[in-house]
């Protein structure tokens, strides 16, 4: 077909008979690859399996014809690599190991070729033999293939083997694989005319060659050859299972036709493996582990398989719930053994242990014999290069530690918990994980891992971290942050900001916490950072300013009184309510500052709504830090006198969830206050067990509840609130129903019996003005 053009030798390479033949034949075994008989093949079986699934020629015969057709073609295969050449002729000098080793690749081939002999007479035998021979015929032909395929592979060269942590953790993801497998098969098995034994064996081989075929094709060396002969393998056993478990006779319809693609591609890929391996010592690079097809397969298939079941109006049977149940200690001792990074990165796990990187911010792992021999690079400048370094594509994150110590020691104390915090970090994060002290503000990680795993990594390290620290006869604590982001986020300088932003995050947000870095974060934190840089001074620009809100009688919907609220109008930030501006103002410690202006503005407003004689109260909210300080009392009775208004037209608030940490003295300060005359509340009840248990305890004259008690119509809500209100009544307080936003709400409150309520069905917030305008409506307000 190929007209081949040849070439003179060059005159200083002589070519003679004698050496001729071996350079032609390796020539030809390493160039030509003929692809026409196994394209003819394949067509021939497709072409035959359509005709078996339309129904002119029984399945049976397709699966005879199909087994014969593609165990000759590999047969003549293998055959030509047992008597051809073992090696090219320059590698067989060395002694007779060497020939021995040369060998080897030719006794695979023959091992393979009865291997694939016998695969074809079974598959040609199994399906036409009786019921009564049909077991007996399946275990001869089954173990007889079984053997010479494990024979022939192990004729194969083979690569040293890796490390046994590597191996016990493939095998490991190999058993969680095989068991989601076995349990598919299981569930997909035909029941009619199977014992439960055979099924359960049967399922059991069939899931276990296919979480093996798995395992191969997404390993390293899915490419090299010596793979392709284990998928043939494990394809052709798979077949022959499949023909031995799936129904016989006339009731198998076309079933046995699931057992043809497997078999022929089996036994075609055996042969090809070998003829790489034989001919041309095929060896390719090394890729990585595909993870993905590892954790989805299974996983689909379970669900499809359930699916299934339940399609057909059938329940999992006890089998299958152990099968299912069977699957939970790989994954646990999985995760005991640990993570390495090469496993979720997808580099190779059977080299075994990354060799260090020749980098000065390498950091040694956990099996490092001795921190002193390997100094933990110092510095952010360290740490920017070594991102920069990491090869392209960039996976793993970034986690930055800030140790926020309880106490103040000295520099050299600090030093010392520096170095005992990176011992601790070393003993947590992976052998390829690098570790990095950022001078005094911390600790940072990179790892390879993927999101899931650095998030449990930094778990790992605040548990580490927390412990107490015994450095120079002093027992120190701290309280540990940690920030994340993806290292494929950015440059190395964006990708570390944005840790450093999610370690703040973690550190507002009380500490000992992990966060992730994202988009809506930064925004939190950069509006976090503007509201800490514009506050200061706030009240001295007059940017400060209050509303206010009437609460009004149920029965009536007659005003009684009114809530301070604060806002905070910016010309940089627009107007910022409380729930953003209060946790900024107590971290800057004005808070009360702010306190004092509301104070202040509330009592006069109150003041001025007071002439004529009209007689309401005033509501401000104070924080908890507030109310305790030690002047807090005095300073209000001072505003007080200082406006003309009486003590009872104020009623001081505090949030209820934030009383229990303080409640001792919360409880003095409310005292004080009634002592004075002033009323007291207790704002966002939350009407658990502990709350209700604390009302005795706290001297107030108001309960402020939320919406969530309140319901619209009967249920276990409208229960609740009844039980609050029967509560407060007994112990003399008067409930009011706030975030009132419909007029079902109302109605429920007033049916439970709260006597007052406030929201934006009842009145909005409005400024003075519009408030006093309000209360026109209302010309003879006097409670």
């Amino acid at each position: 077909m190929f007209a081949v053009r040849r070439t003179a030798a060059p005159p200083q390479c002589p070519l003679t008979k004698a050496n001729a033949v071996p350079v032609a034949s390796v020539f030809r075994a390493t160039t030509y690859r003929p692809v026409l008989p196994e394209t003819c093949v394949l067509a021939v079986v497709a072409v035959l399996v359509a005709i078996g699934v339309t129904g002119p020629v029984p399945a049976l015969a397709v699966v005879a014809l199909a087994g014969a057709t593609g165990s000759t073609l590999a047969g003549v295969r293998l055959s030509r690599l047992t008597i051809g050449p073992d090696v090219p002729a320059a590698n067989l000098a060395g002694g007779r190991l060497a020939r021995r080793r040369a060998a080897r690749p030719r006794r695979a081939a023959a091992l393979l070729h009865a291997a694939v002999v016998t695969a074809g007479l079974t598959a040609s035998v199994l399906p036409l033999a009786s019921a009564g021979y049909r077991p007996a015929a399946a275990a001869t032909g089954l173990a007889g293939t079984a053997a010479l395929l494990g024979a022939g592979l192990f004729s194969l060269p083979r690569r040293p083997p890796p490390p046994l942590r590597v191996r016990l953790r493939r095998l490991l993801d190999g058993a969680v694989a095989g068991l989601c497998l076995v349990l598919v098969a299981w569930l997909l098995l035909p029941y009619a005319g199977v014992p439960a034994a055979w099924r359960l064996a049967s399922a059991a081989v069939i899931g276990l060659l296919a979480g093996d075929l798995l395992t191969v094709l997404t390993g390293p060396h899915r490419n090299a050859g010596s793979a392709r002969g284990r998928v043939g393998a494990a394809l052709t056993l798979l077949a022959l299972v499949l023909l031995a478990a799936l129904p016989a006779g006339p009731t198998a319809g076309r079933a046995p036709l699931l057992a043809v693609p497997p078999l022929v591609v089996g036994v075609l890929l055996a042969a090809d493996g070998v003829r790489r391996v034989v001919q041309a010592g095929d060896d390719p690079p090394r890729g990585g582990t595909l993870l993905w097809p590892r954790t989805l397969v299974p996983a689909i298939g379970v669900v499809l398989a359930i699916v299934h079941e339940l399609q057909a109006g059938l329940l999992p049977d006890r089998v299958a719930v152990l099968l299912a149940l069977a699957v939970v200690p790989p994954l646990v001792a999985r995760e005991l053994i640990g993570t390495d990074t090469d496993l979720l990165i997808g580099v190779d796990a059977d080299r075994g242990p990354s060799p260090p990187v020749p980098s000065p911010a390498a950091a040694p792992g956990p099996d490092s014999a001795s921190t002193t021999e390997h100094p933990v690079p110092a510095g952010r400048a360290a740490l920017l290069r070594a991102l920069a370094a990491r090869p392209e594509p960039v996976a793993g994150a970034l986690l930055v530690v800030d140790l926020h110590l309880t106490e103040l020691p000295g520099m050299a104390v600090r030093d010392d918990v520096a170095a005992e915090a990176v011992r601790r970090t070393r003993a947590v994060v992976a052998a390829g994980d690098e570790v990095f002290d950022l001078a005094g503000s911390g600790l940072a990680v990179i790892t390879g891992a993927g999101p899931v795993l650095a998030y449990a990594l930094g778990a790992r390290l605040l548990t580490a971290l927390d412990r107490p620290y015994e450095v120079s006869g002093a027992v120190l604590r701290s309280r540990a942050s940690v920030g994340l982001a993806e290292l494929a986020q950015g440059q190395p300088e964006d990708v570390l900001r944005q840790a450093d932003l999610a370690r703040r995050r973690a550190a507002q947000l009380g500490r000992d916490r992990v966060e992730w870095y994202d988009a809506y974060l930064e925004e939190q934190l950069v509006r976090r950072l503007e509201l800490e840089r514009e506050l200061p001074g706030a009240v001295a620009r007059g940017e400060l300013d209050l509303v206010y809100q009437p609460v009004l009688g149920l029965a009536d919907r007659w005003p009684v009184g009114t809530e301070a609220l604060l806002r905070w109008r910016s010309p940089v930030l627009g107007t910022v309510f409380p729930a953003e501006l209060l946790p900024v103002a107590e971290d800057l410690g004005i808070v009360g500052e702010l306190g004092t202006w509301v104070l202040d503005r509330a009592c006069r407003q109150l003041a001025d709504w007071s002439v004529g004689g009209r007689r309401l109260w005033m509501a401000v909210n104070v924080s908890v830090r507030e109310l305790t300080s030690p002047d807090f009392v005095p300073r209000t009775v001072a505003v007080l006198d200082a406006y003309g208004v009486g003590p009872d037209q104020l009623v001081v608030e505090v949030s209820e969830p934030r009383v229990g940490a303080e409640l001792p003295t919360v409880v003095a300060r409310l005292a004080g206050l009634r002592s004075m005359g002033i009323r007291t509340a207790l704002d966002d009840f939350r009407a658990e067990h502990a709350s209700l248990a604390q009302l005795r305890r706290l001297p107030i004259d108001l309960l402020k509840v939320g919406p969530e008690l309140v319901a619209a119509s009967g249920g276990e809500e409208r229960s609740l609130l009844d039980v609050v209100v029967t509560v407060a009544e007994r112990i003399g307080l008067e409930v009011v129903a706030e975030e009132l936003e419909f007029a079902h709400q109302v109605d429920g409150a007033y049916r439970a019996g709260c006597r007052y309520g406030q929201g934006f069905e009842l009145a909005r917030p409005a400024t003075a003005e519009r408030v006093e305008a309000y209360f026109e409506e209302f010309p003879s307000t006097s409670r």
